[in-house]
């Protein structure tokens, strides 16, 4: 299964060692699923994680995050976007996140934000899942 994660589930993933979403990034480190990225959406997971309030919520420090960003980038497949998509979401920030999935021809965007999302995944065959529905959907 191919997947892109959403900035939300890997902040989440660095602050709750035992949820579904550091679940997830397990199963990508381990190779069990596959994790699409592009370049703006790397830039994004590090300038989000390594934010003073999120390391403080994690419980790392700034190179203990990029770390884990470096492992799951090592495994990851890497997606060249194309911008033609856009709009397609509430909330331009998302689009990129879009954007991954489509030109990965991934099977589902997973995040904790579905409404900014709207229809948009669903346009283009991909499922937009909470981390705990995609771990149900692995099984």
């Amino acid at each position: 299964m191919k997947l892109v994660l959403d900035t939300d589930v890997v902040i989440a993933g660095l602050r709750s060692p035992s949820g579904a979403s550091a679940e997830l990034m397990r199963l990508v480190r381990r190779g069990r699923i596959t994790m699409a990225v592009t370049v703006p959406l790397i830039l994004e997971y590090e300038a989000v994680a390594t934010r003073a309030e999120d390391l403080v919520e994690a419980g790392l420090s700034k190179s203990e995050v990029q770390n884990v960003i470096d492992v799951l980038v090592s495994v990851a497949e890497w997606t060249r976007i194309d911008y033609r998509w856009r709009p397609q979401t509430r909330d331009p920030a998302d689009e990129m996140v879009l954007e991954a999935a489509i030109n990965a021809s991934a099977d589902a965007i997973v995040t904790f934000n579905r409404r900014d999302f709207a229809a948009g995944p669903a346009k283009f065959g991909i499922g937009c899942w909470l981390p705990g529905e995609t771990l149900e959907e692995l099984k």
